[in-house]
């Protein structure tokens, strides 16, 4: 048997070819790859259609030591494709890349987080790319400029529609990468050489430590291929994409209908009962357990309703598009589904992107400090001119609706200040065991709720730290009211200090130890700040 060798976590990949020929490779002929791991487990691992007649796998070991693997073909009595035997000698890895070094991810034991898999707590910090897919985002130059810039401030994570995009028909010019559209018109069968260039980008994410966030179609595309061509889609994207550390988003802004479309509440009901079916789908055909989400509409989130809850590993929310007006519905829509049975991750997929209707700087900050303080489990930040990606001459222009969502070149929207705040604020967290905070309102008097959602927020792990977001001035009377820091363990001596969430500086404030309750004082600047209380052993 022939002899391969790999190494622990990375995508190893090799080709078959058919002696045999088929007119319609791509719908005529299926192939699995079962590996068998040195324990004795199976993994049966699609194989894609790579053009012509060749078919190729790409698997990523999760143990070290002797695998085997054979194929099984559709057609078994092409004795090229079926029942190929051989032997894969995994070594461990010993780079410096952590989606390699820790493995893939995983939801962690207490259901509010994700972590690797060997246990290491991931931090979610996403940014949207929706069409960086395409040939919108130049490869290699400005898909690599992008991609340093999103590491560099400590992006984790980086959605990605995988060719059936948002705001476009279907088959629009502006969804094409170097070599076209993912599929042959009238959806006969996958393009190859389409995926080629999508590889290529998403490697590179993998290779500078960013975690691919795999939008498979906006939702309204089902109604277009139909459940089975978009099943296979799926099965594509997972022989495709499954072997590198992935997070697969079933659908975008489900059950929306197209924008123009002239039966909406039919189309509606049509995919709410469509999706489900791929998402279960989507489970059965990847072996590797990735984590699955879907990105819903603000007003309806079905993910909780019926067998959704057992086909998402996270509720992915979208909080809305809307300005700084919106910030009490967006932390009303995350409080809701952090309270939500069963308990799962809280990952806020969209929630207004900065430079749209009235979002600046400010509104990401408050959406990262609020939304994190109330019990998120991951952020995802964005920028209008980045998702769509207009460049000088070849802006995104309108939607199907008729009017642009903006026309900021993405050049200039990849700097909006907002972005290098939320890496700010995640620096901070990391400086903790952010995945044990809790969210505890009643620790800070007057505390944010519907009514006013610009009061303090307030969370921490008990008698070891408490943050405090402070998003508008602290005013002595009768301008403004005090705010108190209440519950204090008295046994517990607390460090206090001032972090201003726009640059990262810090303020101190002093120490506090034999008290219940203790008044902030007001801070040097009038804007919002970050109030931290850390435990002090000194």
């Amino acid at each position: 048997m022939p002899q391969r060798h790999g190494t622990q976590n990375r995508a190893i990949e090799w080709a078959w070819t058919s002696g045999k020929n088929y007119d319609d490779s791509f719908n005529e002929v299926a192939l699995d790859v079962v590996f068998t791991d040195p324990q004795g487990r199976e993994q049966r691992v699609p194989a894609f259609w790579a053009g012509d007649q060749d078919w190729r796998v790409r698997f990523a070991p999760r143990l070290t030591g002797r695998y085997t693997y054979r194929t099984c073909c559709s057609d078994e009595g092409n004795a090229d494709l079926h029942d190929q035997r051989g032997v894969l000698v995994v070594a461990p890895y010993e780079g410096g890349n952590p989606l390699l070094r820790h493995g893939p991810l995983r939801v962690a034991a207490s259901r509010r987080y994700l972590e690797h898999m060997d246990g290491t707590p991931f931090f979610w910090l996403g940014d949207i790319w929706w069409l960086g897919l395409t040939k919108r985002l130049s490869w290699p130059e400005g898909f690599q400029f992008l991609t340093a810039d999103r590491a560099a401030k400590g992006f984790t994570v980086i959605q990605l529609t995988a060719g059936l995009h948002c705001d476009m028909p279907a088959f629009d010019p502006r969804g094409e990468n170097e070599a076209g559209h993912p599929w042959e018109p009238g959806y006969s069968r996958i393009r190859p050489a389409s995926f080629d260039m999508m590889d290529l980008r998403i490697q590179w994410l993998v290779r500078s430590g960013l975690v691919p966030c795999i939008v498979g179609a906006w939702g309204f595309h089902l109604l277009w291929l139909g459940v089975e061509r978009m099943k296979q889609h799926w099965r594509y994207l997972v022989a495709r994409y499954g072997a590198y550390p992935v997070v697969w988003c079933v659908a975008g802004s489900v059950p929306m209908p197209y924008y123009v479309s002239q039966s909406p509440q039919e189309d509606m009901a049509a995919l709410s009962q469509g999706w489900p079916e791929v998402a279960r789908y989507l489970r059965t055909v990847d072996p590797y357990g990735h984590p699955v989400v879907m990105h819903t509409l603000p007003s309806r989130m079905p993910l909780a309703e019926g067998d959704m809850a057992d086909l998402l590993d996270a509720y992915m929310v979208h909080t809305g598009i809307g300005g700084p007006q919106g910030q009490g519905r967006r932390v009303s829509i995350v409080r809701q589904m952090v309270a939500q049975e069963p308990t799962k991750p809280v990952i806020q997929g969209e929630g207004g992107f900065e430079g749209l209707l009235g979002n600046n700087e400010g509104t990401q900050r408050f959406a990262f400090w609020a939304l994190f303080l109330s019990g998120l489990g991951g952020f995802t930040y964005g920028a209008n001119g980045v998702w769509q990606f207009n460049n000088k001459g070849d802006l995104f222009g309108p939607a199907p609706y008729g009017a642009a969502m903006g026309n900021t070149l993405w050049p200039e929207a990849c700097q909006f200040p907002g972005s290098r705040q939320v890496g700010i604020g995640k620096r901070l967290l990391e400086r903790y065991p952010w995945w044990r905070l809790e969210s505890r309102p009643e620790w800070v008097q007057p505390h944010a709720d519907e009514q006013d959602p610009l009061n303090p927020y307030a969370a921490g792990i008990p008698g070891e730290l408490r943050l405090i977001y402070l998003p508008k001035p602290i005013l002595p009377p009768p301008w403004g009211e005090p705010v108190d820091v209440e519950k204090l363990e008295p046994e517990v001596r607390y460090r206090a200090f001032l972090f201003d969430p726009k640059d990262g500086s810090t303020h101190g404030v002093g120490r506090i130890e034999g008290q219940t309750s203790w008044r902030v004082p007001m801070p040097p600047v009038l804007q919002d700040w970050v109030l931290v209380l850390e435990r002090d052993e000194s």
